[in-house]
């Protein structure tokens, strides 16, 4: 089976005046664009949670009735050798197109603590000035599991109830109560180490790096983004700062033995779609859409199919290549919808119709599936 990519980063309208999507139109592409799993990971909240498991019940509802139209030859004993062979490699094919709903948020963690309110404490961070408990750190948080999604929820529940200020927030102490089951990703420019690197603090980026591989082990990725812009209008300064950062991020993972995870940052469905999301941010922001201080997006944020959320992988190699590092430990993580088990085996890099294969001797790939 072909890797797939998933995406692990992904905003609908329930991210507020931010996100654009629509649920259903987010699996809709997903399934006719060949990926079989997406996670939702709204900022801050859960509210799209029951939206996205009910609509992928209803659309695997279909399917898994043809799955047991199949099932029902087999357990015939009156259907031949021929039917059943052939039932058996329609099921497989019919289990291949269920469609995963993946359940996370892309949480805001205080600088401080979750319950820190203090308007006058401002930190440098990044070159700019900012109060420190305003907003916080992007992070992702994927539920494991049925525990995992119980400690989420409370994770979630507490940001809004005790740890909301401009932003709900959570912090350190509460990752350390409820870790349990959960998949953390580092996220965007927004996270806590790409900041770290912004501000020239790569010593604070990798003790960042290492708190949370020895609070998380294996279930803890560093998050790699690359939204190169020729839009009109689109924000050039984040695709800057991405290369800036995104070596740095590698040659920590290589440091320290974590997974690298590609995503693409998605705030609408389709690529026409900018235009509309560009105003929606404007309305966000209280900005006129002729402001040349405005804030802008990259144009980059649609939810892209695999072929093309695959190439960063190709540049990724190339860093590997690049980076000098006696840690041998696997450091980059293809995503695929089969199962939740991690492969140290040879694995395909999928481009457009062609399979590049990855030697184990200079990258052991690692790849996540999800069933």
């Amino acid at each position: 089976m072909e890797n797939k990519f998933v995406h692990l980063h992904v905003h609908s309208h329930y991210s507020i005046l931010d996100g654009m999507s629509k649920v259903p139109d987010l699996i809709d592409k997903c399934l006719r664009t060949g990926m079989n799993a997406m996670a939702l990971t709204d900022h801050g909240n859960m509210f799209g949670i029951k939206e996205l498991t009910d609509y992928a019940i209803k659309v695997n509802k279909k399917t898994k009735g043809a799955i047991g139209e199949q099932q029902a030859i087999l357990d015939n004993p009156e259907s031949t050798d021929e039917a059943k062979a052939a039932a058996t490699e329609e099921i497989a094919k019919l289990k291949n197109k269920i469609f995963k709903p993946i359940i996370g948020c892309e949480c805001y963690c205080a600088r401080r603590k979750h319950t820190d309110h203090d308007n006058t404490f401002r930190i440098d961070e990044a070159g700019k000035s900012i109060i420190a408990d305003s907003s916080g750190w992007h992070l992702i948080l994927i539920a494991k599991n049925k525990h995992g999604y119980q400690n989420l929820c409370k994770i979630v529940s507490k940001a809004w109830v005790d740890g909301y200020y401009n932003r709900p927030r959570i912090d350190k102490d509460l990752l350390v109560q409820y870790h349990e089951d959960l998949i953390v990703c580092s996220a965007c420019l927004g996270g806590e180490l790409p900041k770290k690197i912004m501000s020239d603090d790569l010593e604070g980026a990798e003790a960042t790096a290492k708190w949370f591989k020895d609070l998380f082990g294996d279930d803890y990725y560093i998050e790699i983004q690359r939204h190169k812009t020729d839009k009109p209008n689109g924000n050039t300064s984040v695709y800057e700062a991405e290369q800036r950062v995104n070596p740095q991020l590698v040659a920590i993972a290589q440091k320290l033995g974590i997974k690298v995870v590609c995503t693409n940052d998605v705030h609408f469905v389709e690529e026409e779609h900018s235009e509309a999301h560009e105003r929606l941010v404007c309305l966000s922001t209280g900005k006129l859409l002729s402001d040349p201080q405005r804030m802008t997006y990259t144009k980059q944020e649609w939810l892209k199919t695999s072929v093309i959320s695959l190439k960063p992988l190709k540049i990724l190699l190339k860093w590997q290549t690049k980076l000098k590092s006696t840690v041998s430990s696997p450091t980059l993580s293809c995503l695929s919808s089969r199962s939740l088990k991690i492969s140290e085996r040879k694995r395909s890099i999928v481009n457009g119709s062609r399979k590049k294969s990855c030697s184990t001797s200079s990258l052991r790939m690692r790849t996540i599936m999800w069933c």
